[in-house]
């Protein structure tokens, strides 16, 4: 594993990225219904969290931290928690055949992470 760079900046969030306001389209509206309707619900741990994403996507030129934000939105809205608790996240893409996309998740008791990044 390579070494580990810090660059001393503070991080600049999405909303301080986007001048005005946005909005959401019809297709993250859309996008939100489905996944509501294909959440099953389960009792979750006590917070902070550690949350695991792979992003099954057909396209080799989709960003693997695209999705991240969407659908975790989507998560602390179906499940009732806000997103703030979330401290560490594993995420990656996988290319699959069009049409066989997927989303796995696992949202877990927070992983200490930190021996990572000394």
């Amino acid at each position: 594993m390579g070494r580990i760079r810090t660059v001393k900046i503070k991080p600049l969030s999405v909303n301080r990225a986007w001048q005005g306001r946005r909005f959401r389209s019809k297709d993250y509206k859309a996008y939100q219904q489905e996944i509501a309707l294909k959440l099953r619900k389960m009792t979750l741990p006590e917070p902070p969290y550690t949350l695991l994403l792979e992003f099954g996507v057909s396209n080799k030129a989709a960003d693997y931290d695209n999705p991240i934000k969407p659908f975790q939105d989507c998560l602390q809205a179906f499940y009732g928690f806000n997103d703030s608790q979330i401290y560490e996240g594993v995420q990656r893409k996988v290319i699959v055949p069009k049409g066989e996309e997927y989303i796995k998740f696992s949202i877990l008791p927070l992983i200490d992470l930190s021996h990572f990044f000394v």
